[in-house]
Parts: C-alpha cells; sequence; structure tokens
C-alpha cells in the first residue's frame, strides 16, 4: 500500500495512470499528452510498474503500456477501511473541537489571576460494580493508575493515600510533555467518601490552580453511584488549557474507569456541564 500511494502521490504518475485507465499507450504517446519528455515519461512508467499499477507489453519496436485494476481495487479497499476507522472514531475529533472551543472561551476570560477561582463542576455516573470495588479503583495506587490519566497519556506516579494527611499525586506525560500534581486527602471513609485538594503545577512547580474534590460513593440497584464535585481556586491565568480541559478530562478518565470495571458505556450517563461559574 506504501508503494501504492507512493507511485500515485506524483501529479504526473496520476495523470499517466488516467490516461492508461482509458486505453493502452506508448511512452511516446504518453509524453506528448502529459507534456513531458520521453526520458521522464519512461522513469514514471517505471515507477508505476514496481508498485503494479501498470504492465508493459512489447509489440515489435513498440512498448505499450497499460493499466492494472486489482493494485487499484487493493487501495480502495485499504482507503475504505481508513474512511471507516475515521467515521467510527468521529467521537474523537469532536473532543478536539470541544477543547479548542474551550480554551478560546477560557482564554477571553483569564484577563489576571484568581480568573476562576470558586467556578464548580460536578460529575455523575453509575458504575456496574459494588463500592468497595470502586472504592479500590481509587485508593489501590495500581488500580488507580489503570484509568486515571486521559487516552495517550502515561501515568509515571500516582497515590490517593485514603486518610486524613494522606499524599495524593498525579503524575502523567505525552510525547509533548510532563505533567504532575500533588496535594492531600482531606477526609476518607471507605468506602462511602473521599475529599482531597490537588494542585496542578506547570513546568516550574507554581500552582496553575487547586482543585477541590468531593466524591460520594452510593449504592444503587445497578452498583454503585459516584458523585464527583470539584470546586477550583487559586487560579493562575496561564491555566487556561487546565480549565478548558475538566469536563472533556474528567469526561474521559470517567470512561475509562467505567471500561475498567466492566460498566458498558450505554450505562453510563453524559458528564454534566459546568455546574456554576
Amino acid at each position: 500500500m506504501e508503494q501504492i500511494a507512493s507511485a500515485l502521490g506524483d501529479g504526473a504518475r496520476w495523470r499517466i495512470v488516467e490516461l492508461l485507465a482509458e486505453r493502452p499507450r506508448s511512452v511516446g504517446e504518453l509524453a506528448e499528452l502529459t507534456g513531458l519528455r520521453q526520458p521522464q515519461t519512461t522513469k514514471h512508467l517505471q515507477t508505476l510498474g514496481r508498485a503494479g499499477l501498470v504492465t508493459v507489453t512489447p509489440l515489435g519496436q513498440r512498448r505499450i503500456w497499460a493499466a492494472e485494476a486489482a493494485p487499484l481495487r487493493d487501495f480502495e479497499e485499504r482507503l475504505r477501511e481508513l474512511i471507516d476507522t475515521v467515521e467510527a472514531n468521529a467521537g474523537e475529533r469532536d473532543v478536539v473541537t470541544r477543547y479548542q472551543a474551550a480554551i478560546e472561551a477560557e482564554t477571553a476570560r483569564a484577563q489576571q489571576d484568581r480568573w476562576a477561582d470558586g467556578r464548580t463542576f460536578a460529575f455523575d455516573r453509575v458504575f456496574a460494580a459494588p463500592r468497595k470495588v470502586l472504592w479500590r479503583h481509587w485508593a489501590d495506587p495500581d488500580l488507580l493508575a489503570s484509568w486515571w490519566a486521559p487516552p495517550s497519556m502515561t501515568i509515571v506516579d500516582c497515590a490517593i493515600d485514603p486518610a486524613p494527611g494522606g499524599r495524593v499525586v498525579l503524575d502523567y506525560r505525552d510525547a509533548e510533555g510532563r505533567y504532575r500534581s500533588e496535594g492531600q486527602v482531606r477526609a476518607a471513609t471507605p468506602p462511602d467518601h473521599l475529599a482531597f485538594d490537588l494542585a496542578v503545577l506547570d513546568s516550574v512547580g507554581a500552582v496553575s490552580f487547586t482543585g477541590h474534590y468531593d466524591l460520594a460513593f452510593t449504592d444503587v440497584p445497578e452498583g454503585t453511584r459516584l458523585r464527583l464535585d470539584l470546586r477550583i481556586t487559586d487560579t493562575a491565568v496561564e491555566a487556561v488549557p487546565f480549565i478548558a480541559g475538566i469536563e472533556t478530562g474528567w469526561g474521559q478518565v470517567l470512561d475509562k474507569l467505567a471500561d475498567t470495571v466492566g460498566t458498558p458505556r450505554s450505562n453510563t450517563p453524559d458528564t454534566p456541564k459546568e455546574a456554576q461559574s
């Protein structure tokens, strides 16, 4: 497929294939129709031939080139697979579009430090797992690392020590950089309630903003309802991309948590909008 794509990626070769799709032609005729010199035309035909897109037949002193449909069908099939994959994952593109719009909106608001202090968010999900199981996915570092980062991110370190004053850390990276947050637990009553503070740090260790999290775990017939309330303070002007990504980011990680504990996505309601500005 790579060889076919490379061969067809040149405008002159594409035109040659178009002409040969109509009927077989000689090098001289192709050169005349494309405006190329015969040596150039011959080189293009040789490239197309190595990709299997054209074949040559000697007829006395003449060499007649013809297009081959089979490799084009294979290429069409691969393109269709790519199109199907793009369409099946359209939601991932939508995430980027929403994030871009959120950054633009937040940038317009961020005129001075503490511009978003007091803003609150709420997330409400039902998971097909008992409270104790869901709690362990927050309290056990290995289980926490299996879901507590957006797609494409790799966890370096994460922990929530479920006791008052316990350590909270989330450290992850991607190809563009490393992102670290630190804080501590305010309250913990396993497996019912967990509250902690987590400060998002910039590249030099300064606080971009602090998130104050309050989680309630409640039994429901389907399993466990998780209510996550978030209030932010200490907001720096530079926190725009972080604030803009809260809804999308937490929606994604809660989706990963649902997958981890075996909850079908159809059973998880949409992430609620920002609770308050």
